[in-house]
């Protein structure tokens, strides 16, 4: 056995704050509750949380080990969760028993499906999120799951011992040296570190050593990475200031209204915790030139932007967007941080100047007139390890055991980090068990694309999913991520409930039942416009017309066609999620087959997705 010790000290958040006092959570990291555990997952993050609690689902005696437990689950940048392609992979990570999607539909503050006029594949759901309310459910989740325990300390190096012959790998993990000398010993080990690996916060021109706002940075990790041979690189991010509430002007500003009826993320939830009527709005404001010019005036006192490392494309501050693109207004999203919170979270407005001159920029903006800011905006700079050194199982090339998950792998945001999460808690379980691993393909998921992009390509930006990555995305909707995925979670893995997989079996044997009805019942096209006025059936030829084509008309849904034809139908609309997932399915099923064969098809779905890899 042989450990890399002395590379530095992963400096732990203060441990002095009041802890809680739950059976399964010791604060003191030189006394954990057992010193062998299956699996030992290391940060407690988006990626961690999933890590820890699929592995827990899956059988395995976990440890989740984490700077401060009061600090699970925090969301340390934007107030929401889904979005376009986002949302797929939380409705996916919900296939597999995952948490965040559950976690949402208890904590949201404002839910929304975007991207409505274009067809289902595409949809978005998104949810502004309660950043207190979601912490708070995170950690009674993760604190109360069998088989799971907590424990807060800080980790400086791996435990390696030498390699399984029958593996390719230099050596093998078996365990955690914490910041004390002490040693938990595992078969797989997690890595979920976020941005904290050598992180460091930039406001203006200082630079403070950081993985996040009042969390110290991962450095004896980060060295000992480096040291084993891993492929290190540097990507940075920032996040935007925070306003008080009270002092914007909100009259002035286009309001945006949530979705009535609200769709939950998870497929076990029959609606969100809060009526729509509840929910808080959204507003939506712009830049203009005022803001171009503090942005330019300034750029010798912004250390951030003028760093080579790269930063999220797709998510840019607003001094890259000013660079990239002059003498345009660039939307602002004010959005609310919770139900009870006095801050709001401008979505857009990124920034890295110094904090006077960020107020300065704020007060430019129609309706922050008067705006206060109660917390500046800041970047982070990070190590990541290149992707391409993990399979698709996210274990490690060059040590057996040890798997990566999230931004430690170059990707940014919540959803992706989850969808990691997820996949490598299954795997890091499977590999204790000597079973094989669980790869998601992609055709099969939106997760499969993901890993298969980082794995296979690497990437040089924080990577973002989005639907045109996705080869397959006719067929990789959000409302079917169950039939793909709940069942090889259940029967393969284990890591899915019974209570899950007996509602996916249900859903399953409905669709179908209901599909078989709606293909039986057949009138002229005439007698169906008698029926369905309302739908733009042509009556110039009467042809005979199933209702199943019926349903395919914008202006019809399942309702309208049981009012029309109640006996056989009347008992498909009971259920909202199924009415909706029959219609979707008699809009995309067979259409959608014939057109993936199309070889112009295909050409064109290739050059869409280069052109948003490329050109977004």
């Amino acid at each position: 056995m042989f450990s890399l010790r002395n590379c530095g000290l992963w400096v732990a958040a203060s441990l002095t704050k009041k802890r809680l006092t739950l059976a399964r959570f010791s604060g003191d990291s030189a006394a954990p509750l057992a010193t062998k555990f299956d699996v030992i997952v290391i940060g407690g993050g988006h990626a961690g949380t999933e890590a820890a609690a699929a592995a827990a689902r899956c059988g395995s005696r976990t440890l989740l080990l984490t700077h401060r437990v009061d600090t699970i689950g925090q969301m340390s940048c934007n107030p929401s969760f889904g979005g376009i392609g986002k949302g797929h992979l939380m409705r996916e990570v919900d296939a597999l028993d995952g948490l965040c999607s559950r976690i949402c539909d208890q904590s949201g503050v404002h839910y929304k499906v975007l991207n409505r006029r274009k067809g289902p594949a595409v949809w978005g759901l998104r949810a502004q999120i309660d950043r207190k309310l979601y912490k708070q459910n995170m950690q009674k989740e993760i604190l109360n799951t069998p088989l799971l325990t907590v424990q807060e300390g800080a980790v400086e190096d791996l435990i390696l011992t030498e390699p399984e012959p029958e593996y390719t790998g230099k050596c093998r993990v078996s365990g955690v040296v914490l910041a004390d000398g002490s040693t938990v010993h595992a078969e797989s080990v997690v890595l979920t570190t976020g941005t904290f690996l050598r992180g460091v916060i930039v406001i203006g021109l200082e630079m403070h050593p950081a993985g996040r706002l009042g969390d110290q940075p991962s450095i004896g990790l980060a060295h000992t990475l480096e040291k084993l041979g891993f492929v290190v690189g540097r990507l940075k991010t920032g996040t935007p200031p925070r306003i008080a509430k009270e002092s914007i002007n909100f009259s002035i500003l286009n309001k945006q209204t949530p979705d009535n009826p609200s769709i939950p993320f998870s497929f076990i939830s029959e609606t969100v915790w809060i009526k729509p009527e509840d929910q808080l709005p959204c507003y939506l404001t712009h830049t203009n030139p005022k803001v171009d010019e503090i942005v330019l005036e300034n750029l010798h006192l912004n250390s951030h932007i003028k760093e080579t490392t790269r930063g999220p494309r797709y998510c840019p501050s607003i001094e890259s967007k000013v660079l990239r693109f002059p003498n345009r207004l660039h939307q602002v999203w004010l959005e609310p941080e919770g139900m009870d919170s006095d801050l709001i979270y401008p979505q857009g407005l990124s920034v890295t100047l110094p904090a006077e001159l960020q107020e300065k920029m704020i007060t430019c903006i129609k309706g922050l007139e008067k705006a206060k800011m109660i917390q500046p905006g800041y970047g982070v700079q990070y190590d990541y390890l290149d992707p391409r050194q993990i399979t698709p199982s996210l274990e490690t090339h060059l040590v057996q055991r040890l798997f990566f998950a999230g931004q430690i792998n170059g990707t940014t945001g919540y959803e992706e980090a989850a969808a990691q999460g997820v996949i490598a808690g299954i795997n890091a379980s499977l590999r204790v068990k000597r079973k094989p691993p669980f790869v998601v393909s992609r055709t099969e998921g939106y997760i499969g694309v993901l890993i298969d992009d980082l794995t296979t390509l690497g990437t040089n930006e924080p990577y973002r999913m989005f639907t045109s990555r996705a080869e397959f995305r006719l067929s990789l909707r959000p409302d079917n991520a169950d039939s793909r995925l709940t069942f090889r979670g259940y029967k393969e893995v284990g890591c899915v409930s019974q209570q899950r997989y007996e509602r996916a079996s249900w859903m399953k044997s409905s669709l179908e039942e209901g599909i078989s009805v709606l293909k039986s019942i057949e009138f002229s096209s005439s007698k169906w416009k008698k029926l369905i006025p309302e739908a733009s059936i042509s009556i110039g030829k009467s042809l005979p017309l199933r209702a199943l084509d019926v349903l395919k008309y914008e202006e019809v849904d399942m309702k309208l066609l049981a009012t029309a034809v109640p006996a056989p139908l009347k008992k498909y609309i009971t259920c909202r999620e199924l009415a909706e997932r029959l219609k979707i399915e008699a809009t995309t099923n067979k259409g959608s087959s014939a057109r993936r064969s199309s070889p112009t098809a295909k050409r064109l779905r290739l050059f869409d997705s280069q052109r948003c890899v490329f050109v977004l």
